[in-house]
């Protein structure tokens, strides 16, 4: 049965102010199945360390890659500068066009001497069709080589490597990177521009799509300066990393906080805090079935819990956290994954771990609009090498799940 929207959107966590009010208890029930977790696990989930993710606005626009940032939006800073992703890792595996930056989360081992640098690379087509079809391409269980519209990279380095200097950033303005990255489109400023213009010899793309939208936008002319003019090169063309703002959703930096930290009533999966507080004495009759009704149902339940956790801190963007432990914020009972839907490393073979989410609040941030083929999903999920593996693939690719909302439920 799919949950009533107006119910769920309606749902409200309320505190106990008054000693002799009654509470109506959240199921233990709701907690696990939001969390993924069976009873069994319940004790061990309340000792982990969940980090929550809040974006800002940059001091200093243009995050730069030997300043390891977490980020959002705008364009990637590459970890490994010169062995991007290309082919069809850079594309939708649907409609084919190139994926756009969502963020990235610098993320090293202390245990793993080869992930001292590590960071994660989340790209995704803005295609809400594509991202219904990858929906139901996850479900393929790794048979072949399944199609994807949210792609998830892991690029790391130990601490002495041809990149960066084996010391800190002083982030005095004196960090500069070892060596220059690779020509990157001159469009998207994203993937490798692999492309030349046949006429000037000087702007480089990643797809002819790149090429086309940025010749009707003013290339054209500028082609024939630089043609023309060797001195007219380096003021025509757009300097490499700088973005046409509609190509691109606004960058933001990442802040790092502890979710018991923000927890100031100090509620955890076990003693959330009722959904309906009775003012007067016990629910009547007609209360009591609609609660009968809502705990019979596991997606009302989920929601609800769903709901009740971000309410604590309800501008967050990231759930993170690599402890063993822990398992996902699901959004609804429906459509989470069993084991047997994870794949192992395409790699090393390995298992694969939940190591971090996003959340819906990012698509307000990136002002995506709330129409009805707007981009929306409820939460996307990532599991990564539980080993973290060091194989000769400079960027490895790792699997995301997409849960999305029920046709009934519009994005809150």
């Amino acid at each position: 049965m799919e949950p009533n929207a107006d119910k769920l959107r309606g749902l409200r966590i309320t505190s106990l102010d008054d000693e002799d009010d009654d509470e109506i208890e959240l199921p233990a029930t709701v907690a696990a199945a939001a969390s993924g977790y069976d009873d069994d696990d319940e004790d061990e989930d309340e000792e982990a360390e969940v980090m929550l993710g809040f974006l800002e606005k940059p001091k200093h626009p243009g995050l730069l890659r030997h300043l390891f940032p977490s980020k959002a939006g705008g364009i990637p800073a590459w970890l490994d500068p010169v062995n991007l992703p290309s082919g069809n890792s850079s594309c939708c595996g649907f409609c084919g066009e190139p994926l756009h930056f969502v963020l990235q989360i610098y993320a090293p081992i202390e245990s793993n001497a080869a992930a001292f640098h590590r960071t994660l690379f989340m790209f995704m087509c803005p295609s809400m069709a594509c991202l219904h079809r990858d929906q139901h391409e996850q479900w393929t269980r790794n048979q072949g080589n399944p199609r994807r519209s949210v792609r998830v990279f892991r690029c790391q380095l130990p601490r002495t490597n041809v990149f960066y200097s084996s010391k800190p950033p002083s982030h005095n303005n004196s960090d500069k990177p070892l060596c220059a990255g690779a020509a990157l489109c001159h469009w998207c400023g994203t993937w490798k521009g692999d492309k030349i213009c046949g006429g000037c010899k000087k702007s480089r793309y990643c797809s002819e799509k790149h090429q086309a939208l940025h010749w009707r936008s003013g290339h054209k002319n500028d082609c024939l300066q630089i043609i023309n003019s060797s001195e007219a090169s380096s003021s025509v063309l757009p300097a490499v990393g700088k973005v046409p703002a509609r190509t691109s959703w606004p960058e933001y930096q990442i802040a790092i906080d502890d979710e018991v930290d923000l927890d100031s009533d100090g509620c955890d999966e076990n003693s959330s805090k009722s959904l309906v507080m009775q003012k007067h004495g016990k629910p009547d009759d007609t209360m009591q079935s609609w609660m009968d009704q809502f705990e019979a149902d596991a997606d009302n339940q989920c929601w609800a819990y769903f709901q009740e956790r971000i309410s604590r801190a309800p501008e967050q963007v990231l759930r993170y956290c690599r402890d063993p432990n822990v398992k996902p914020l699901w959004a609804l009972s429906a459509g989470r994954p069993s084991n047997p839907d994870i794949p192992s490393c395409s790699y090393c073979k390995g298992p694969l771990c939940y190591e971090f989410q996003i959340m819906p609040q990012l698509l307000y941030y990136f002002g995506v609009r709330n129409e009805p083929d707007s981009l929306d999903w409820a939460t996307i999920v990532v599991y990564t090498c539980k080993g973290s593996c060091d194989q000769s693939t400079s960027y490895k690719e790792e699997f995301a799940w997409v849960q999305l909302y029920p046709t009934s439920i519009s994005r809150p």
